[in-house]
């Protein structure tokens, strides 16, 4: 059987990609983060808060600040844990994460969200919401490592 030189040097540059996306995605590592966000809104809303990501035993400090539009109002705490996912340094969860997402806490409820950056990390995190906070919006966050 005889394959044209193109076909072959196409076949091998897919193989080759492949191997590399694999190698890629195979040193990427997983750490833990926690963080509490405070959040005031009224059609347009703000937040900020900090907290801590555990990466390869280490602990950063990190800030988070965001900005929310649409239905929304109240006042509200949040507390965040989970995993951080598809890292390979503690400087790839720095980024603008965005979510479309609805819910609403009188006093105390839970929230489940999952994000992901411009650099592929993603938050798996749950978390607990203490105060009044009515939304259906489209909200954003920016993590950033200090």
């Amino acid at each position: 059987m005889n394959i044209s030189p193109r076909l072959r040097s196409a076949a091998v540059a897919v193989i080759a990609g492949l191997a590399v996306s694999a190698a890629s995605a195979a040193h990427a590592d997983t750490g833990t983060i926690r963080f509490a966000v405070y959040k005031a809104a009224f059609f347009i809303g703000g937040s900020g808060g900090e907290g801590t990501l555990t990466f390869k035993g280490r602990n950063y400090p990190i800030a988070i600040a965001g900005l929310s539009g649409g239905l929304a109002f109240g006042a509200s705490k949040t507390y965040f844990q989970g995993k951080v996912r598809n890292i390979r340094r503690a400087s790839d969860v720095a980024g603008v994460y965005a979510a479309a997402g609805g819910g609403g806490a009188a006093v105390k409820g839970g929230q489940v969200i999952v994000m992901t950056n411009e650099k592929g990390a993603q938050l798996e995190l749950t978390g607990k919401q203490v105060g009044l906070q009515i939304n259906v919006d489209l909200s954003g966050m920016a993590i950033s490592v200090k």
